[in-house]
């Protein structure tokens, strides 16, 4: 998945579509991503003690990966991403993978 914490991406389907967020947790073998203040959810709390009331919490759930595409910091369009491979080799490192847009071939951070 070349999609990291902290990106800015869109949503393709369901109820939030259209609509961009960053994204806040990934589960990688899921493929599954939250992103902040989107697919939101209520959870129902019991009360702890008595006298206290319950709450409704919402939260942001989990959406598919293939939902969702990433916003190029660069350009502001919805891009996939390529892998560019930057030929730093040393004895004791790989190479160095970078992140690129498609369209502007702008290298993402």
């Amino acid at each position: 998945m070349r999609i990291k914490k902290g990106d800015t991406v869109k949503i393709l389907t369901g109820k939030d579509k259209g609509k961009s967020g960053k994204v806040l947790n990934i589960l990688v073998l899921e493929k599954r991503i939250a992103v902040e203040g989107l697919n939101l959810k209520y959870k129902h709390v019991r009360p702890k003690r008595s006298g206290e009331k319950g709450q409704r919490i919402m939260f942001p759930s989990l959406i598919d990966s293939s939902n969702v595409m990433l916003v190029c910091p660069k350009c502001g369009k919805t891009t996939r991403v390529g892998v560019k491979v930057a030929s730093k080799r040393t004895e004791t490192k790989r190479d160095k993978r970078q992140r690129e847009c498609k369209k502007c071939k702008a290298i993402i951070t």
